[in-house]
């Protein structure tokens, strides 16, 4: 019998999987490179549009796609190529966050405190009356709480564009003061929207926010209309003072240097979900919807952290704050106090594992 030779199928094969690989590579990279320079304009928007238009240009030469042959050879078209990459990597790389921007009054100021024994001071509370047309009177408070003091916490999920997508919020309850809700935000410039597209390319600084229960969470319901859920959650006492205190830890760093957000890896859920993880490292394991933020509260359910009285269904009808809070504004007791009351009516409370 004749022997096969598959040397020359191998070296063929092997071939083609490199070329299929740098293929892919410049089409990943030079998407990534579009979106960043779009998000950042480096050279303003006209000149932007022009470097855009000639690295799409030169990554098809490339790749072969409308156009026949290399703009130079092929290995200085290389070259040149794996140099802009380089370039690319370095200018983004060097994009730094910044404390001094104009920024927007709801993210103006930083959180921080003072600490004696168990008795915590912050600064820089946000206490903001929302109006329904959006505006807002701008009110920075100073308060106190005792961590002994500490009754509960709660997971609160406001939804916005889908189910699959929801900013996390976290509220702790004191029995001799009022809760007080942390929540990580992009800290937007005046003239920013938020944009989920930009939160993956170092457009937004990190922010801690320190607030009231009805600043926070009613302009979510009651002026942008956003789906609210509130979940008092399973908890130890000293895991909760523990947490809270992390979230001191949090405003520490921000105040010392400030941070990117990140849409998908630094944002409100990964970054509490790293909070409890340094609390009790075997309560909570890893999951996909830690990245999926909007299926946080069944990812809670299945963890134990929710009181199994209720399934999951049940739990969202409970949870939904929105029915509760619709009518606020034509209240005769429209307080702090009584906002918070509203939505924890019908929900346990000062869950304690």
């Amino acid at each position: 019998m004749k022997n096969i030779d598959f040397h020359p199928s191998i070296s063929a094969l092997s071939i083609g999987l490199v070329h299929f690989l740098f293929s892919f590579f410049v089409l990943s990279f030079s998407i990534w490179l579009i979106l960043a320079l779009w998000v950042h304009k480096p050279v303003g928007r006209s000149l932007t549009l022009v470097l855009i238009a000639v690295w799409v240009s030169f990554a098809l030469s490339i790749l072969g796609i409308y156009f026949t042959s290399f703009f130079f050879t092929p290995m200085i078209d290389i070259a040149i190529f794996l140099t802009g990459v380089l370039l690319s990597l370095l200018w983004y790389f060097h994009i730094q966050p910044q404390q001094d921007r104009a920024w927007s009054p709801e993210v103006s100021k930083l959180l921080t405190y003072s600490k004696y024994k168990n008795t915590i001071t912050l600064n820089n509370v946000r206490n903001f009356k929302w109006h329904t047309d959006k505006t807002y009177e701008v009110c920075w408070e100073t308060r106190v709480f005792n961590l002994d003091h500490i009754t509960g916490v709660n997971i609160i999920t406001s939804y916005w564009m889908g189910p699959q997508i929801a900013h996390t919020l976290v509220s702790f309850n004191f029995s001799d003061q009022r809760p007080i809700v942390f929540s990580i935000e992009i800290r937007k410039q005046i003239h920013e929207g938020f944009s989920a597209i930009g939160g993956f390319f170092r457009q937004f600084e990190l922010s801690l926010i320190a607030s009231d229960e009805k600043d926070i969470l009613y302009t979510r319901s009651n002026i942008r209309k956003e789906k609210v859920y509130f979940f008092p959650i399973r908890m130890q006492k000293h895991q909760m003072q523990h947490l809270f205190q992390e979230y001191l830890t949090t405003a520490d760093e921000l105040k010392a240097s400030p941070r990117w957000y990140n849409t998908l890896t630094s944002n409100c859920t990964t970054i509490v979900f790293d909070m409890v993880q340094a609390v009790n490292p075997h309560q909570l394991p890893k999951d996909y919807r830690i990245l999926l933020s909007g299926y946080l509260p069944n990812y809670l359910y299945d963890s134990g952290v929710l009181d199994h009285q209720w399934n999951i269904e049940e739990w969202y009808e409970h949870a939904y704050i929105n029915p509760r809070t619709k009518n606020f504004t034509y209240l005769e007791d429209q307080s702090s106090e009584q906002f918070s009351y509203l939505i924890r009516l019908g929900l346990p409370q000062a869950i304690s594992s």
